[in-house]
């Protein structure tokens, strides 16, 4: 049972010297981190619907399967975007 207990001991202390490891590396970068998260983001929203906004996407038939899943995040992104409606007819948030 010692050994047990011994590995268990080992096994809680590595995980928190791995979380020390994380957020000393990443802390002062989390708010740059985050920023570059949401700007992919925002790209990848465009690409998705830039065949709704006018923009010819020759994969319009692939990207339709993510509509549902943007869907909740879209009224934040137009926003973001500088657009005080939604742009497209088909889809009224505000």
């Amino acid at each position: 049972m010692t050994d047990r207990s011994a590995a268990q001991r080992f096994s809680q202390r590595w995980a928190a010297f791995r979380e020390g490891l994380a957020e000393y590396y990443a802390g002062p970068y989390r708010q740059m981190l985050a920023r570059e998260q949401r700007d992919e983001d925002d790209f990848f929203m465009i690409m998705m619907l830039g065949e709704a906004l006018g923009v010819p996407d020759p994969a319009a038939y692939y990207s339709v399967e993510f509509l549902p899943a943007l869907a909740e995040e879209f009224h934040d992104w137009h926003r973001r975007m500088g657009m005080p409606r939604s742009p497209l007819d088909h889809i009224a948030c505000c």
